[in-house]
């Protein structure tokens, strides 16, 4: 391994190490790749980052060997990273959460070998209040990406009556994920049953294609409509995130042209992006997911 290089990152100084090892061996992607990858996404990844707690999902041999996942930011920090303390239901004790706020924690992040970012749908303040109403389409085989994407069309078809615009991405591993912003005043009590409301009707609508239920007996060739995800103690993966899977795939946004086409040519792989098509991709487009940052939007009543 190479010697570790001090670096300085918008003035903050930081220790970089093992630049050379590999994260990815399928991909001979290393760790050097992850860093620059996050740096030069930064203008687009570090809005979907800011204000929200971070969950760290830390892979720090590589993503064929284990991983563990860290919700108190590691205390061996710098004292410039940013915390949030964030209360736990039923315990009488709070998370210090870390917040990627700026470049040089996303690169002292990826210098952990956190090849993915998972944040909630809520500022953490206040953490009670999302800022999204969010939907992960999840197949089970033999369904795949191309299901999920009938059903990220049923789920537009629904709410837009309602006044709900959603953007969609990929999640960067199986499935779709499609986030209606709200920035608005509300709270998970209300975003929560309403998810699980649609998701319901979704599958009395479409049950051959549509399951609302965690059950895993009942997912075989169907797409979890998984409306959990609305809460204050979960966390979901953030646009442009790494996934760990055996290529440096990214969770990307996508316009709901890419996913029409995508289904009327039946190619999954139109919906799979690595992290260097990314880069072009942003270079070319900017953030297409941005408007899920500032679009107000009311949640109807149940």
């Amino acid at each position: 391994m190479t010697q570790a290089v001090e670096v300085e990152v918008e003035g903050r100084s930081l220790r970089l190490s093992n630049l050379d090892k590999v994260l990815y061996p399928k991909a001979g992607f290393t760790k050097a790749q992850v860093i620059d990858y996050y740096t030069r996404l930064a203008p687009v990844v570090l809005p979907h980052l800011r204000g929200r707690p971070l969950t760290l999902k830390r892979y720090p041999n590589g993503v064929e060997e284990g991983h563990f996942y860290e919700k108190e930011c590691p205390s061996h920090r710098p004292d410039w990273v940013h915390t949030e303390a964030v209360p736990i239901r039923l315990e009488d004790r709070a998370v210090n959460f870390c917040l990627a706020d700026d470049l040089p924690t996303l690169v002292w992040l990826a210098n952990l070998a956190d090849l993915e970012l998972h944040t909630s749908l809520s500022l953490a303040v206040p953490i009670e209040r999302p800022t999204i109403l969010a939907f992960d389409l999840d197949p089970g085989p033999p369904a795949a990406v191309l299901e999920c994407a009938r059903v990220a069309f049923a789920l537009r078809e629904l709410l837009e009556p309602l006044g709900l615009e959603g953007w969609v991405k990929t999640s960067g591993s199986k499935g779709l994920q499609v986030y209606f912003p709200l920035n608005t005043e509300t709270t998970y009590a209300e975003t929560k049953p309403f998810a699980l409301a649609v998701a319901q009707l979704l599958e009395r609508r479409h049950p051959d294609l549509v399951v609302s239920s965690m059950r895993k007996d009942l997912r075989a060739g169907k797409v979890l409509v998984d409306w959990s995800q609305n809460d204050q103690h979960k966390t979901t993966v953030c646009a442009y995130s790494l996934r760990a899977r055996e290529r440096p795939t990214v969770s990307t946004p996508i316009v709901w042209e890419e996913l029409e086409t995508a289904l009327a040519e039946g190619e999954p792989d139109c919906l799979v992006f690595e992290s260097e098509e990314v880069v072009e991709r942003v270079a070319e487009r900017g953030d297409v997911f941005a408007p899920v940052l500032e679009r107000r939007q009311t949640l109807p009543e149940l």
